[in-house]
């Protein structure tokens, strides 16, 4: 994994910041995205700090393009960007549904439409998001929540047939409930113990982008310890 390139949305999130850091400690140049990210989260000398909102495509566009001429190539995506909300279909509001609709399904689809272009001119790229277990079986209450990230699977799994053709793999990573901060306030009565430890995703993903598993293409891989 030695001088590639990784572009990493959500990069110092509950999830993110595990994922920043395995691949700074592969050897990997990381190229941080988030809304509020700066040079000072990580240390690392390979670690470069871009804030942007990949809600909205022109912004996505531009932090793309700002990576590139910095870095001068993007070998691995991995899109870990992501919200979350609680609601009944019929309780759902207009603006729950569409900041679902963005945070889960939008930035994703703005960022690899940005990025495939430059990995085909490359022949080579390794593209990964991070979904939900909760993409593959209906859950009440988070309507909103699973209607996005079901088709955040499909969109990145079309990105592997689109794309097998310019040595680009794409696959989507499905954790169950992780043992994050934020999972930890927001259900204080669940038993942690059960949950999935972030650095189990990031070794995935870590793998995921390694050259040796490039036949590895379109897989939805559920991890659980549920």
């Amino acid at each position: 994994m030695k001088n590639k390139v990784a572009l990493i949305t959500g990069a110092k999130g509950g999830l993110g910041t595990f994922v920043t850091e395995s691949f700074l400690g592969a050897g990997v140049a990381v190229a941080g995205v988030s809304r509020s990210i700066v040079q000072s989260d990580f240390s690392h000398p390979n670690f470069h700090a871009f804030p942007a909102d990949i809600t909205h495509p022109d912004p996505t566009r531009a932090v793309v393009q700002a990576v590139l001429a910095k870095l001068d190539r993007i070998d691995v995506l991995i899109h870990v960007m992501g919200g979350f909300a609680a609601a009944k279909v019929h309780e759902t509001d207009d603006d729950t549904w569409l900041r679902m609709r963005d945070l889960n399904l939008s930035s994703g689809f703005h960022v690899a439409r940005e990025v495939i272009p430059i990995m085909r001119r490359q022949k080579y790229g390794r593209i990964i998001a991070i979904g939900s277990l909760a993409a593959v079986e209906p859950h009440a209450s988070l309507g909103a929540y699973e209607s996005f990230k079901t088709a955040l699977v499909m969109l990145f799994r079309t990105i592997a047939l689109e794309n097998q053709d310019a040595g680009i793999t794409s696959n989507i990573i499905l954790p169950g409930t992780m043992d994050t901060p934020a999972n930890r306030a927001a259900m204080p009565n669940a038993d942690p113990a059960k949950w999935l430890p972030p650095a189990d995703v990031a070794e995935l993903a870590l793998l995921l982008a390694n050259d040796e598993n490039g036949v590895v293409n379109g897989a939805a891989i559920p991890i659980s310890r549920e």
